[in-house]
């Protein structure tokens, strides 16, 4: 069993033997957290509690799991979403929608362990304020606020998100990259980038919410997408 914070869990799924077998392997697992069961994507979407892990049915009578989690993100960006169905083909919908996992049914009951067990340490993660500060400025930043980081000379600009603010300090790259968490990616000798507030990105460049675009080296190609993809499905950075 697995300790840790009290956690909120939903499963929305339109078969309720499925919902229940989830419940099950969710209380075997875990000491502390609440489960709530739903029929369909309209009452998860018409319940007002935030919950931490979310698991849903892509495919549901009335609004579909795909759907019901382009409105969850509406309103809980940090929400852990993991896809339980037995179609494939909405693999890249999910991806789109930063799901943490797709599983597969039948239920593998070994596979959800894993994949809850890396859950609950991404909804912790996602409980505390990591922090990054500034110290000439005698200032803190919440470091989900960053969009990307940019060298300029001796000094960087940390842009970020809401009001689009720039804060420029006197540091070096390479002393950023050591502070800041695993959701970022040095892409360019002159770039860091916050994998959850991109928006798209080519060979050559990412484009990060709000629309500005930061280089990336072509040579880096190949390992950024690599990276990128296992922030996506895993909630952070596989070791390359």
């Amino acid at each position: 069993m697995i300790g840790g914070v009290d956690l909120e869990i939903a499963v929305v799924d339109d078969e309720k033997t499925i919902r229940e077998q989830i419940g099950k392997l969710i209380e075997k697992q875990i000491h502390d957290c609440h489960v709530s069961m739903f029929s369909s994507g309209e009452e998860l979407n018409a319940c007002e509690k935030r919950f931490d892990i979310v698991f849903l049915d892509v495919k549901m009578k009335g609004i579909g799991g795909i759907e019901t989690a382009r409105r969850l993100r509406k309103k809980s960006e940090d929400t852990v979403l993991i896809f339980v169905t037995g179609i494939k083909e909405y693999v890249f919908d999910a991806l789109d929608l930063y799901a943490f996992q797709y599983l597969l049914k039948p239920i593998n009951e070994r596979k959800f362990a894993e994949v809850l067990e890396r859950a609950i340490r991404e909804a912790e993660k996602n409980t505390e304020k990591n922090e990054l500060f500034i110290k000439s400025k005698k200032l803190t930043i919440d470091q989900s606020d960053i969009l990307y980081i940019e060298s300029n000379g001796k000094k960087v600009g940390i842009h970020t998100a809401g009001s689009k603010k720039i804060i420029e300090i006197y540091a070096s790259m390479d002393e950023l990259e050591k502070e800041l968490d695993r959701s970022f990616y040095r892409c360019h000798r002159s770039y860091i980038v916050n994998m959850s507030h991109i928006a798209e990105y080519g060979s050559d460049y990412i484009s990060v919410s709000g629309g500005d675009k930061v280089y990336l080296t072509k040579k880096k190609y190949s390992e950024f997408k690599k990276a990128y993809m296992w922030h996506l499905q895993n909630g952070g950075i596989h070791d390359i």
